[in-house]
C-alpha cells in the first residue's frame, strides 16, 4: 500500500493519516526509551544538528537497533482497549456496517482514546504556530522533530508552511504493573454464568 501524499509533494495528510502518525510517534515513544529520553531531554525550542542534504548516492549510516521490552507498549494498548474498546473497534469487520454507524462507534473510541492520552500522558505540540502558517526552519533544525516534506532542495534555512504542528510527550504516567501480572493479556475473555 502506497504511504498518502507520496505522490502529492506538499499535500498535506489527512485526519487519519495524522491519526495513524501519532499512534506511530506514541508506541516509538513509549517503546523505545532511549528514543523517550532523547525527546525528553529536548528542551522546548532547542535545535539539535541538521542532518546532511539527502543525495541520492550517498549511503545512509548504519544504525544498531536495540530491542525494546513490549510491556509498556502492551499495558497501553490493554488500557486503550479497556477505557476505548479500541481492539475491539480495529478488530471488527466493519463491511457491514453504515458509515453512521462507524461514526458512531469512532465516537465512543475517540472519547476514550482521548480519555487515556489525557490521564496518562503530558502531550504539547512540536511548533506553536497554526496549521497553515508560514514559517522559516532555521539551520541546525531538529530533523527528528520537523520532517521537511514537498520540494525539499538545499539546506536549511527553508520558507515553508506548517503542514501539522507535530505532537511531543513531556511527560508518561502509566500505572505501575504488580509483579505477575501478564501484560500480554489485553483484555481478558468474558465468560457470563
Amino acid at each position: 500500500m502506497n504511504k498518502p501524499n507520496q505522490d502529492r509533494p506538499g499535500a498535506r495528510p489527512s485526519f487519519f493519516n495524522r491519526v495513524s502518525l501519532a499512534f506511530s510517534a506514541f508506541f516509538r515513544i513509549v517503546g523505545n526509551p532511549d528514543y523517550a529520553e532523547r525527546i525528553d531531554r529536548m528542551p522546548e525550542g532547542a535545535e539539535a544538528p541538521a542532518r546532511p542534504a539527502a543525495q541520492p548516492e550517498a549511503k545512509p549510516a548504519l544504525r544498531i537497533l536495540k530491542e525494546s521490552s513490549p510491556d509498556a507498549a502492551l499495558q497501553l494498548l490493554g488500557i486503550l482497549q479497556r477505557d476505548a474498546r479500541l481492539i475491539d473497534f480495529a478488530q471488527e469487520d466493519l463491511s457491514g456496517y453504515s458509515d453512521a454507524d462507524i461514526g458512531a462507534a469512532a465516537r465512543v473510541v475517540h472519547e476514550g482514546c482521548r480519555k487515556v492520552l489525557r490521564e496518562h500522558f503530558m502531550i504539547e505540540p512540536v511548533l506553536r504556530e497554526s496549521e497553515g502558517s508560514p514559517i522559516a526552519v532555521s539551520p541546525g533544525f531538529d530533523a527528528a522533530a520537523i520532517r521537511l516534506t514537498g520540494n525539499v532542495v538545499g539546506t536549511a534555512p527553508f520558507n515553508g508552511v506548517v503542514g501539522h504542528r507535530g505532537w511531543r510527550a513531556t511527560d508518561v504516567h502509566l500505572p505501575k504493573v504488580a509483579d505477575g501480572h501478564n501484560v500480554h493479556v489485553l483484555a481478558p475473555a468474558e465468560v457470563e454464568l
